[in-house]
């Protein structure tokens, strides 16, 4: 492995000498040797002046193939600092989908602007995909496929696949379409190899073909696509119409945005916010959930305020407080990541939703018990008094039992609600479970106070 990083670090050490001497033709005989992912890493780690270079030393067809590698947040820029006509021409090169991503995360006028000057044909199936809605199953599929008609035979639909194929996204699978345009059936391309020349595609193809719509949320066509192993799903509009597929590596680029947007919802982030970023654009995005928490932090202090009586009779009850929010907090969390988990990968149905809580109420007691007794055991060899150890230590079974259970259950009820579970957030069931936890607390020793004096 040590070998390998070093041969790539001399290989890009090669390219920068080649772009540094202007050396046109060395430079693509070495970059475009490289693997498109590996050019992308090179592309985007060289400074400005170096990529104006590249620009001019490749096609946009090359451009094109370099870019399907580069991360969507990080594109922008790069189709900035280029030549507008250079980078419509870059655009027509790529695969519809992947331009009309790009797209979606520039401004307007920047969009029409390259439209304009890009060549009719390939403007207007952009445009047909960036009018629908954002995140469905018509934003993220493609319209370079291959389709048929049912009444063709196997011979003319081997010269259709000779002619089409080099620009399709994929022609493991041809989609069978009658008179009108709707789907009706799906080909194997092995079935095809192997049927007979004069054989009508009607007569070969399966008529059992699994399709999504073209307003299907891209969550679930990834889970579908995840559990029937497809490489490619037909979209379809509203009257059965053949609209464009989805292949694998798109919903790949889907399962890794919403497992990025679900890890920041779960940390109190705005997934829209950019690791490039400037200090003020990221606090503004992370402001809204801290001044919620804010305000729940408030509602906590006014209950220990409530409880004023209660510490100045028994002081020493302060220094528990951190320990037990502290404990909720944690389990509350590790709940929550279980539930979110589970709702996001479609792992529960309704009974196992109940399931869920039976188990976490049950974890909640068993980690409740076993923590409380320590620490109750701890509390006595240390302050010598009995009954603080067993306060501290029933509040922090009853609490560890109740956090468990609103670390599962307020997901469940979001996602029953049509929320998004993962806004119920790491920081927002740390809060509520601080208040749940002082009430719990301070309840307890306010009502065995005479025990405790």
């Amino acid at each position: 492995m040590e070998n390998i990083e070093i041969d790539k670090e001399e290989y890009m050490d090669k390219l920068k000498n080649f772009l540094i001497n202007e050396n046109m033709d060395g430079f693509r005989d070495y970059f475009l040797d490289m693997h498109p992912y590996d050019r992308a890493l090179f592309f985007t780690d060289v400074e400005e002046q170096e990529r104006l270079l590249i620009y001019s030393y490749l096609s946009p067809e090359e451009v094109a193939e370099m870019m399907e590698h580069i991360e969507l947040e990080n594109i922008q820029p790069f189709f900035a600092e280029m030549d507008p006509n250079f980078a419509s021409m870059v655009f027509a090169e790529m695969s519809t989908d992947d331009a009309v991503d790009i797209l979606n995360e520039m401004e307007k006028d920047k969009v029409v602007s390259l439209l304009t000057i890009m060549d009719e044909e390939d403007a207007d199936e952009i445009k047909d995909l960036l009018h629908y809605e954002e995140k469905t199953a018509g934003s993220i599929m493609t319209t370079e496929f291959i389709s048929v008609y049912k009444t063709q035979t196997v011979k003319e639909t081997m010269l259709q696949l000779k002619e089409e194929g080099p620009d399709a996204e994929t022609i493991y699978y041809l989609y069978v379409v009658d008179e009108d345009k709707r789907l009706v059936g799906v080909l194997s391309l092995r079935d095809l190899i192997v049927a007979d020349d004069h054989a009508i595609i009607e007569g070969i193809m399966n008529e059992n073909v699994f399709h999504v719509s073209v307003a299907d949320d891209q969550e679930e066509v990834a889970k579908v696509m995840r559990d029937y192993d497809f490489l490619a799903v037909p979209v379809i509009g509203f009257q059965q119409h053949l609209l464009g597929i989805i292949t694998v590596d798109d919903i790949l680029d889907v399962i890794d945005e919403e497992a990025s947007e679900d890890y920041s919802r779960l940390a109190g982030i705005s997934d829209g916010e950019r690791r490039d970023a400037n200090p003020l654009v990221a606090a503004r995005k992370r402001l809204p959930w801290l001044i919620i928490l804010l305000f729940l932090g408030l509602v906590t202090a006014s209950l220990i305020g409530q409880f004023e009586d209660t510490l100045n009779q028994v002081t020493i009850l302060s220094i528990f407080i951190p320990l037990i929010a502290g404990m909720a907090g944690n389990t509350g969390t590790q709940a929550l990541a279980v539930a979110v988990r589970g709702l996001a990968t479609g792992e529960y149905g309704d009974t196992g939703k109940l399931k869920l809580i039976l188990r976490e109420a049950g974890t909640g007691l068993i980690t409740g018990t076993v923590c409380g007794l320590i620490i109750s055991v701890v509390i006595f060899l240390w302050q010598d008094n009995l009954f603080l150890g067993v306060l501290v230590g029933l509040s922090i079974m009853a609490t560890l039992v109740v956090a468990t259970l609103a670390g599962s259950l307020i997901p469940i009820l979001m996602d029953r609600l049509n929320i998004d579970p993962a806004v119920a957030s790491g920081p927002f069931i740390t809060t509520i479970n601080d208040i749940i936890s002082v009430l719990i607390y301070f309840g307890l020793a306010t009502a065995f106070m005479s025990l405790l004096i």
